[in-house]
């Protein structure tokens, strides 16, 4: 009997810590994007290349992270493999996140638009992460040696294996295009991007970003019902301005360099606010207080934990 009752004790414990690791969501799964971005109960939490903070990013296992940790979206960069294929990773060249400089080391600089995809999938993009503890969070002790070992021969994924675990967890994602001019696929990123995200039925579910504007108008363009933010780094001249030009639901400016005066005039304009990357807790609660719609944070738990704060 004891041992019964053990069970059921055991059973309601992970029962409520999943349920506390999953806060209330403030989106109803029929809303569009553009509503998402501006809904007013709270912040949404954004997962910076999903659980960026304590697994190698870009990778589905930082997606899933980012999701079971409670974040309302993860955010993941586009860039294309030499034989057409969209994938997964933030850097123009592989040298940061994968073992490609040591597997193919006659290819410096190693651009990733000169892979194909089977190179690309050959590579390890995991491994890096515990070479270089980039937020320390091993040092720490809050990632442990048997993680690190599972994260060994981790792959770049394709967009379409993103979107496809995005899809079957039910959640959401800001996709950026990175910047591919004066590559072959710069002609083509953009609708290709527009085209798996219909194919796929997640328009509801997608945002897509890009530092090159000229991309998000050619997206409005080619799907007109696929919202968009623009990413900047520096402030810009009337912003409301340049967000409708686009056709944008959204500013998403470097924190760094943001005021609250640009939050405010964004907002009262009927536009969101999702400002990166936003690691320390004062910084979220300013910003938050400020009144943006969002954080984009390579530590979604603790974005969670100042946005229940400020609730």
């Amino acid at each position: 009997m004891k041992h019964c009752i053990a069970c059921i004790l055991a059973f309601l414990l992970s029962f409520a810590s999943v349920s506390f690791a999953q806060p209330d969501q403030p989106m109803q799964a029929n809303l569009s994007m553009e509503k998402i971005i501006m809904q007013t109960s709270r912040p949404l939490v954004i997962a910076h290349r999903g659980f960026r903070g304590i697994v190698p990013e870009n990778t589905l296992v930082s997606a899933q992270k980012g999701f079971d940790a409670g974040a309302d979206m993860w955010e993941l960069d586009v860039a294309a493999s030499s034989d057409g294929e969209l994938v997964v990773i933030h850097d123009n060249t592989l040298v940061r996140t994968t073992n490609a400089a040591s597997i193919f080391p006659k290819r410096s600089p190693w651009t990733v638009y000169d892979f194909s995809l089977a190179e690309l999938k050959s590579l390890d993009a995991g491994s890096w992460y515990a070479l270089t503890d980039p937020f320390k969070q091993i040092k720490s002790g809050r990632v442990a040696a048997k993680e690190l070992q599972a994260f060994a021969g981790l792959q770049i994924p394709t967009l379409r294996e993103a979107l496809e675990l995005t899809k079957r967890l039910g959640w959401r994602v800001n996709i950026e295009i990175k910047d591919a001019t004066g590559f072959a696929c710069d002609a083509w990123i953009v609708e290709k991007t527009a085209a798996l995200v219909r194919e796929l039925d997640m328009v509801p579910s997608v945002l897509v970003s890009s530092f090159n504007h000229e991309y998000l108008r050619r997206m409005k363009k080619t799907a007109s019902e696929i919202a968009v933010a623009a990413l900047i780094d520096k402030p810009i001249e009337d912003p409301v301005s340049v967000l409708k030009e686009i056709g944008a639901a959204a500013l998403n400016p470097n924190a760094k360099y943001l005021d609250e005066a640009t939050v405010r005039t964004v907002r009262a304009a009927g536009l969101g606010v999702l400002p990166w990357t936003v690691n320390d807790p004062a910084d979220m609660k300013r910003l938050i207080q400020w009144g943006v719609t969002g954080i984009i944070t390579d530590f979604p738990d603790e974005g969670l934990k100042q946005v229940a704060g400020h609730l």
